[in-house]
């Protein structure tokens, strides 16, 4: 898989890197279904509030972003071709952000802007900083570039571009220094995040590890390109028409730039599946595909707000859209390709001295793969019933929602502490 040879140039990222950042982010997963389930009558009320602001940033950073800073610092050197350049930056990284969410999260629950807050924020930045210079100075040292480590260092920047933005708001909301009011950001603020760092860095590592984990001969490198161009052609639009306030209707311009990088996206990933080598497809990779599809539900329910804004109340439609990205999307392909990445990295570390000198269990068998089924069950019942809930305002619909997903989330830190603290048989 993404575990280089003794013969290769790539030399492995420490393990001991890479785990704390699976750890935070499953343990922020499971924070954040508990805040959902004491939290649902959130989802009845306006999208600005500071229940769904705290669970909207322990999903996005606590969830979402740690978890891919952990599986990138092992699979960007495969990118490149090269080593990491510092494990020191990498720990920085991981203690910045550690303890710069839950800082951050705690004010937004009480909605205090105070110095905790801000001091969450500055962590945060310094956390990107961190990992930014990191992966700039590996490429640097390094003599291979391609279009998928291309994704990631772009969607990196945006990332910088979003953490920094989001230092700006909180300390607007104290200062008032900036033209308008930081809740007239937020859309910025959540696209640039949303589309620059989740969509950039998932498309980049997903059309580099699924067609892997297939075993796909498929590859068409000029395909991603036209899917970067368009993607971030979308995004500077939409930065453009935000700083000149256009009429809503042009803001389809970006949807359907961004919504075509999609759907070639998804077409590259079905010609990696049909020309694949492995027929059998396992149910980590099954999930992984599905998130792809997934891809395209919060652009559908974008484009029906637009549409509708000015004939109905939308403010569940942006509940629903926010909960298709951060529990939909970037959810599946996380706990599909967890469990493709990690038992890898503690396979590496267990059982690499000794490979050969007895039997050793494949990777797959440090995790419950019944557990993973059941969890896999759970997230989709939860997802559909609890977005069901939104439409409709519905507590009960929302409360049983809820439930599943803790459920989820519950199943997911069994498997995954399961793979950490698996030792030697």
């Amino acid at each position: 898989m993404f575990i280089a040879g003794n013969n290769s140039p790539v030399k492995n990222t420490s393990y001991k890197v890479v785990l704390p950042f699976y750890g935070y982010a499953a343990l922020s997963f499971l924070i954040a279904t508990i805040l959902i389930l004491t939290n649902t009558s959130a989802f009845t009320q306006h999208y600005f509030n500071p229940h769904t602001l705290a669970i909207t940033h322990t999903m996005a950073l606590g969830w979402g972003t740690m978890i891919i800073l952990g599986a990138s610092h092992q699979l960007f050197p495969v990118m490149i071709e090269g080593k990491l350049h510092s494990n020191l930056l990498a720990y920085l990284s991981f203690i910045f952000a550690a303890i710069g969410i839950p800082l951050l999260v705690f004010a937004f629950y009480g909605f205090n802007m105070g110095w905790v807050a801000k001091a969450g924020s500055i962590l945060i930045n310094l956390a990107v900083i961190s990992y930014l210079t990191n992966l700039w100075l590996s490429i640097y040292h390094s003599k291979s570039r391609n279009v998928h480590a291309v994704f990631a260092f772009t969607a990196v920047l945006w990332l910088f571009i979003t953490t920094l933005l989001g230092f700006l708001l909180v300390w607007n909301f104290t200062s008032n220094f900036l033209s308008k009011s930081s809740i007239d950001f937020l859309s910025l603020h959540a696209h640039l995040g949303i589309i620059g760092w989740f969509l950039l860095m998932i498309i980049g590592v997903g059309s580099r590890l699924i067609p892997m984990f297939l075993i796909s001969k498929y590859e068409n490198k000029k395909r991603l390109w036209l899917v970067y161009s368009l993607i971030n052609a979308g995004l500077v639009s939409f930065i453009f028409m935000f700083f000149l306030s256009v009429k809503v209707d042009l803001y389809f311009i970006p949807i359907v730039l961004i919504a075509l990088g999609v759907i070639l996206f998804g077409n590259h990933i079905y010609w990696s599946f049909a020309k694949r080598i492995r027929k059998k497809v396992d149910e980590q990779v099954k999930i992984s595909m599905l998130s792809v599809a997934l891809t395209m539900v919060p652009i559908i329910v974008l484009i029906t707000i637009i549409i509708l804004l000015s004939t109905v109340n939308s403010l569940q439609l942006v509940l629903l859209y926010g909960f298709t990205i951060f529990f939909g999307w970037i959810t599946t392909i996380i706990l599909g390709m967890t469990f493709k990445t990690l038992p890898f990295i503690i396979w590496n570390k267990v059982y690499s001295k000794i490979a050969g000198l007895g039997k050793t269990p494949n990777p797959k068998e440090l995790f419950s793969n019944t557990i993973f089924i059941a969890s896999g069950v759970a997230y989709l019942i939860g997802f559909i019933i609890f977005g069901l809930g939104i439409i409709q305002t519905n507590v009960l619909f929302l409360n049983i929602g809820a439930i599943f997903l803790l459920i989820t989330a519950v199943l997911y830190n069994f498997n995954v502490f399961k793979i950490l603290f698996h030792k030697v048989k």
